[in-house]
């Protein structure tokens, strides 16, 4: 019973985040850099990190991105996805298991979109055979930091909730 109600509860996880990407998807950002997002559906990633675990983190994110695509988006945004969710979320985990005495999840949400959105810089690049797309990176670091403290604040509510329920 324990194991089914593991599995339902990432699979919530999944279809929130999900939610959370058509929604975002939907949202106008006017911001300088093109494809700028908050990235709702990253909170999901880690919440999942700090209520499971890596391994389950790396699966909701995996299926989150892969839905998403089929869903909304176009081969080449899989690309994107899946780039900035892994780098993002072996970063988090590093952080969170190794220095969570000196970051709190605020912390850990602003590294995890820091790489995110430098993951992302490195496939444009590559995908657009241009180095000049990383004249973007200052203006999406100095984003992440705000994206990422929101993100971690709201995870942070989140979390406490959770574990009382």
């Amino acid at each position: 019973m324990k194991r089914l109600k593991k599995l339902i509860f990432l699979s919530l996880l999944v279809s929130i985040g999900l939610a959370l990407g058509v929604v975002e998807s939907m949202m106008p950002v006017p911001f300088i850099v093109p494809g700028a997002k908050l990235g709702l559906s990253n909170m999901v990633i880690l919440i999942t990190l700090v209520l499971f675990g890596f391994k389950e983190a790396m699966i909701v994110g995996i299926l989150k991105s892969i839905i998403f695509t089929l869903i909304a988006g176009s081969v080449s945004s899989l690309f994107y996805s899946l780039s900035g969710f892994l780098l993002s979320c072996l970063t988090m985990y590093i952080v969170y298991r190794n220095f969570s005495e000196v970051f709190s999840l605020i912390g850990v949400s602003i590294f995890g979109s820091v790489a995110h959105n430098f993951a992302q810089i490195i496939v444009a690049s590559i995908m657009m055979n241009n180095i000049k797309v990383f004249s973007y990176l200052p203006i999406l670091l100095l984003t992440s930091l705000f994206t990422g403290y929101f993100i971690g604040l709201t995870s942070i509510f989140a979390i406490k909730n959770l574990k009382n329920f």
